[in-house]
C-alpha cells in the first residue's frame, strides 16, 4: 500500500531541490551566504511598536505561511521569540524580484529588512522593502503546526517539534530559566559551582547500575558517573564549604515517563549544617524557581494544584507508613519480624532480592513504596530512612536502626534525596563492606567501595548535610508535562526503522 503523505513529501522535495539547483547555476546560490544582521527580534517589536513605528528593522527566520493576493503578499516570519507578519509589494521590490519571492516554500530560512507598521486589521507587520533567501529547506515542514502527530517522531526529530510546536519551544526556555534561577540562589548564599569527572574508575555515590567504556589508552574500564557525590564531598574535604555541581549522571536502567538514562542533577553540600538545613534549603531553591517561571509558589500540574509554598509538611517515614495502613515498625524490631511482615502484607512485588536475603530496613523501604509513595501528592518530606539502605549517611543519635536523611516527594515522584553526611572513615568503610555482601548475593546496584573517597574523610571532613535534586522532573513540574522525554531535549530512543 502507498504512503500517500511520503509520496507527497518525496514530490515535494523533488521539487525544493530542482529550485535549488536553479539557483546555483543563476549565481544564487543561499548556503554561500555566511551572515546577516538582525537589528530586532519579532516579540521586541510588537512590544516597542510605539517606539518603532515607520522605523526600519531587520529581522530573520522561517517562513511559516505565504498568502499572496496578486500584486501583494502576506508572509510569516518566526523567529526565537515568536512570529510577525511581513507585508510584501510588487512596486517595492520590482517585478522580477516578486515573481522570485513567491517561489520560497515555507520553511525556507530568510532575512527581511523594512520599516514597522500596522496593517487596517490592527495588526504590527513589518512592510519589506528587501528580502534575502539565506537557507533552502529541502524538506516540508510538518502539515499541522500543531506539533508532529506522532509523539515519537517530537522526540527523534526534536527540531522539527520545536518549529511547529511552540509549547514544545517554550517548555525549554522555562528549563533553561529554571536551572538560572537554581544556580543564582545558590550563587548569592555562597556557594561555589565545581566540574567533577564524568568517567571514573568506581561509580559510587548511589543505587544504580552504570555505564562501562573502556579506555584504549590506559587499558583500563571506565564508568560514567551515576552521581556526583563523592567527588563533591572531596571539595569539602578540601575546605570548599559549600560547593554544587549541575549536569548529567548516567544510570543503566529503564526508560519510562519518569526516567532516562541520561538525566541532569544538581548535587549540592554546605558544611557546618545537617539534613534540617537541606530541607530548609531545598524547599526555598524550588519555591524560588516555581515563583520565577510561574508568578506565584502555586501551580498547576495535570489538573491538580500544587503548593510549593514553604515549609512543605515533614514526616517520618515509619510514621508515613503507619499513616497509610502498613505495618507499624516500631514493633518489628528483627530481620525475622520484618521478613513475617512482608508476606502478611503482600510486599514481595516491591522486594529488590529474594526476601530470605531481606532485612528490616529493606522491607520498611518495600512497605513506604506499596502503602505510601502514591499518596504524596503535595511536597512533602519524608524523614529517617533505615540504616540499611542508607550507606552515605549519619546514623540518628537515639536510634541507630535509622539515619538523618530525607527523600522529597512530589505527585507520587521523588525530587530530591538529602543525608546529614556520614563522615566517619572507619564507619564509612564498614557501610561499603556491608554493600559489597549485597553485591555478592544480586544486588548490582549497590555501592561500590571508593578506596580514595575512605582516604579522603581519613583526612577529615567537617559536619556537612548533601542534597541532590532531580532536575527534569522539577521542569516537569513546573511546565506542566506528563514525561521526562518532553523535558529532554534529545531523550535516549532505540535507533528509528
Amino acid at each position: 500500500m502507498i504512503d500517500n503523505d511520503n509520496e507527497r513529501n518525496s514530490e515535494q522535495e523533488l521539487v525544493r531541490r530542482e529550485k535549488l539547483a536553479r539557483l546555483k547555476e543563476s549565481g544564487r546560490n543561499p548556503f554561500v551566504i555566511t551572515t546577516f544582521e538582525q537589528t530586532h527580534h519579532s516579540v521586541e517589536i510588537k512590544e516597542q511598536f510605539d517606539t518603532l513605528a515607520e522605523q526600519e528593522v531587520s529581522v530573520a527566520g522561517r517562513l511559516m505561511s505565504f498568502r499572496s493576493s496578486g500584486r501583494a503578499s502576506f508572509m510569516d516570519v518566526q523567529d526565537r521569540d515568536g512570529r510577525i507578519q511581513i507585508y510584501v509589494n510588487v512596486n517595492d521590490l520590482g517585478q522580477a524580484v516578486y515573481a522570485e519571492i513567491k517561489t520560497f516554500d515555507v520553511g525556507d530560512i530568510i532575512g527581511v529588512k523594512g520599516k514597522v507598521f500596522k496593517t487596517q486589521r490592527g495588526e504590527i507587520s513589518i512592510h519589506a522593502a528587501e528580502i534575502t533567501l539565506l537557507t533552502k529547506s529541502l524538506e516540508p515542514l510538518p502539515e499541522k503546526f500543531h506539533g508532529l502527530k506522532d509523539i515519537e517522531q517530537r522526540y527523534r526529530r526534536r527540531y522539527l517539534d520545536l518549529i511547529t510546536n511552540r509549547d514544545s519551544f517554550d517548555v525549554f526556555l522555562k528549563r533553561t530559566k529554571i536551572i538560572s534561577s537554581i544556580r543564582r540562589y545558590l550563587d548569592e548564599r555562597g556557594f561555589i559551582e565545581v566540574e567533577t569527572p564524568v568517567l571514573s574508575t568506581v561509580a559510587s555515590g548511589a543505587a544504580a547500575r552504570p555505564f562501562i567504556t573502556m579506555s584504549n589508552k590506559l587499558n583500563m574500564e571506565l564508568h560514567l558517573r551515576i552521581a556526583t557525590e563523592l567527588y563533591l564531598k572531596r571539595c569539602i574535604v578540601g575546605g570548599m564549604e559549600r560547593v554544587y555541581e549541575l549536569g548529567k549522571d548516567f544510570r543503566n536502567e529503564g526508560v519510562d515517563i519518569r526516567h532516562n538514562p541520561e538525566f541532569t542533577m544538581i548535587e549540592l553540600y554546605q558544611a557546618f549544617t545537617d539534613y534540617n538545613g537541606m530541607m530548609e534549603l531545598c524547599e526555598n531553591i524550588i519555591a524560588n524557581a516555581t515563583v520565577s517561571i510561574c508568578g506565584s509558589t502555586k501551580v498547576d500540574y495535570q489538573g491538580t494544584e500544587l503548593d510549593f509554598t514553604p515549609p512543605w509538611r515533614r514526616v517520618t517515614m515509619l510514621d508515613a507508613i503507619k499513616e497509610n495502613g502498613g505495618p507499624d515498625f516500631e514493633k518489628i524490631k528483627t530481620d525475622e519480624e520484618a521478613r513475617a511482615a512482608a508476606v502478611e502484607f503482600h510486599l514481595s512485588m516491591e522486594l529488590k532480592k529474594d526476601i530470605r536475603n531481606c532485612c528490616r530496613g529493606d522491607v520498611m523501604n518495600a512497605a513506604f513504596e506499596h502503602f505510601v509513595e502514591s499518596n504524596l501528592i503535595q511536597p512533602t518530606f519524608v524523614m529517617d530512612y533505615p540504616t540499611e539502605i542508607s550507606p552515605l549517611t549519619k546514623q540518628k543519635p537515639n536510634d541507630p536502626s535509622m539515619t538523618e536523611r530525607f527523600e522529597a516527594f512530589v505527585f507520587s515522584r521523588e525530587i530530591a534525596n538529602a543525608y546529614s553526611e556520614l563522615n566517619d572513615p572507619i564507619v564509612q568503610r564498614e557501610r561499603f563492606i556491608q554493600q559489597a555482601g549485597e553485591r555478592e548475593l544480586g544486588d548490582d546496584e549497590a555501592y561500590r567501595l571508593d578506596e580514595d573517597f575512605i582516604a579522603s574523610l581519613e583526612v577529615g571532613m567537617p559536619p556537612t548535610g548533601g542534597m541532590g535534586i532531580g532536575i527534569d522532573r522539577i521542569v516537569m513540574f513546573l511546565t506542566d508535562t506528563y514525561s521526562i522525554r518532553d523535558v529532554i531535549l534529545f531523550p535516549v530512543m532505540k535507533p528509528g526503522e
